[in-house]
């Protein structure tokens, strides 16, 4: 894509002070989301997925979070300079929020029409009674039957999929131009998950809206993605479009991933577990669970994102020639003695 991205994330770096350290829960993150466009951040829990989408509007709670270092830039406007008050503006009238619990996004004491009308008119010069009207327009977009009665009813007397569809209505209010989905499916069951996913394709086409889906479930990905950000341990693994990560991934992590999917032969979980926030190791955050490493990967910092035919981008030393591939296996041990012989 040669056009200007809406959201460009640069070398974004979001830690925490804690009594045990510093986590490092963002180190490092970098890639682009263009106009139109689902990109979908996927990885196990704790890899950095949600901070990372927090910290473009600044939702981390700080102290004791801080962004240390890097730009979002957002429509050309870098968010990390802007004052409170201009972040303020910019989180619902350009940017909309959905969170993975609704029953947590929504006050059980006020009715949901209240609770949209309050989004609405936070951002926007209307009447109480105009905001009533659109409030009952965004409850009829995102599929809740008889909204004009619905509208004046709680939280409590909708099911979990409706009270999600809730959440989305809000997070429309101000017609952003920006949807960031924090794994918006997961409390739901497979029949509800399929009809949110739905929503969110209508969405973006009729709206032509750009969405950032965060998911743990690559089979969420396959469905809604245009492109995909891998993350692991808060850097970034690989990146690519939704075809080029299904049909030809090039980091072990993410081939890890796939294989963990279910119906794949030999289905076998990544063994291990993510390394230590507040004390990463050298080198590839994943080598130690990766049957490829060789000693080069143990050591230095994390390799930078070399560019692939294509889409297509990975963070692994066996692709520094821009070209290459990973090893078979069975060659690894002898390419880890060759590189040892060679110094």
């Amino acid at each position: 894509m040669t056009e200007q991205p809406l959201l460009s994330i640069r070398d974004l770096k979001t830690h925490f002070h804690t009594d045990d350290g510093v986590v490092k829960a963002v180190d490092g993150v970098s890639f682009d989301v263009h106009r139109g466009e689902t990109v979908c951040i996927v990885g196990e829990s704790g890899s950095g997925k949600s901070v990372t989408s927090e910290s473009i509007t600044q939702l981390i709670p700080m102290p004791p979070g801080e962004i240390v270092e890097g730009s979002v830039y957002y429509d050309g406007n870098d968010i990390t300079t802007m004052t409170e008050d201009g972040v303020r503006s910019l989180r619902g009238s350009q940017i909309g929020h959905v969170f993975q619990n609704p029953q947590g996004a929504l006050n059980p004491v006020y009715t949901v029409g209240y609770q949209i009308r309050e989004a609405i008119l936070s951002h926007r010069d209307v009447s109480k009674a105009e905001a009533r009207e659109l409030a009952v327009e965004l409850l009829e977009e995102v599929g809740i039957p008889e909204a004009p009665t619905r509208v004046d009813d709680y939280p409590h007397e909708f099911s979990g999929g409706m009270k999600q569809r809730v959440v989305i209505a809000i997070a429309l209010a101000c017609d952003p131009e920006m949807l960031i989905a924090d794994e918006p499916t997961t409390a739901l069951d497979v029949t509800i998950e399929a009809q949110i996913l739905d929503l969110f394709r209508h969405l973006q086409q009729e709206l032509d809206m750009s969405i950032i889906f965060i998911t743990h479930d690559l089979g969420v990905v396959a469905e809604i993605a245009d492109r995909v950000v891998v993350m692991y341990a808060g850097k970034v693994m690989e990146t690519g479009s939704v075809e080029k990560i299904f049909e030809n991934p090039a980091h072990p992590y993410t081939k890890a991933l796939l294989e963990c999917l279910p119906g794949q032969a030999g289905l076998e979980p990544i063994p291990g577990a993510l390394p230590s926030v507040t004390d990463p190791p050298n080198g590839c955050r994943f080598h130690d669970r990766c049957p490829y490493a060789i000693d080069m990967c143990r050591t230095g910092e994390q390799p930078p994102l070399h560019d692939l035919p294509g889409d297509h981008a990975v963070s692994c030393i066996h692709y520094e020639d821009g070209d290459g591939d990973l090893p078979e296996l069975e060659d690894v041990d002898r390419m880890d003695a060759a590189i040892g012989g060679a110094r």
